[in-house]
């Protein structure tokens, strides 16, 4: 199984008619296509499956998630430091 990672989008641009951005989790940075949240903008958190930001989520069920994710172990090169 592969879990949705959330992360704070950096910026969001057009790159050949496609919506791109730019996420960050936790200093480790990911381009993702925010096509299928079209409300989420630069600030706002997204959970991110396979390249794609699926869901807009507050910075509380960000911080919730990211927490299981590092209890569970073994994810530091994916996740970065904690979210300021």
């Amino acid at each position: 199984m592969c879990p949705g990672i959330p992360g704070r989008v950096i910026d969001i641009r057009d790159e050949a008619d496609v919506r791109m951005a730019t996420v960050d989790f936790g200093g480790v940075r990911r381009d993702a296509c925010p096509e299928y949240t079209p409300e989420a903008g630069v600030g706002d958190y997204v959970i991110i499956h396979v390249g794609f930001a699926i869901t807009q989520v507050n910075e509380a069920e960000a911080q919730r998630i990211l927490a299981v994710l590092r209890a569970m172990g073994g994810v530091e090169d994916e996740l970065g430091e904690p979210l300021p």
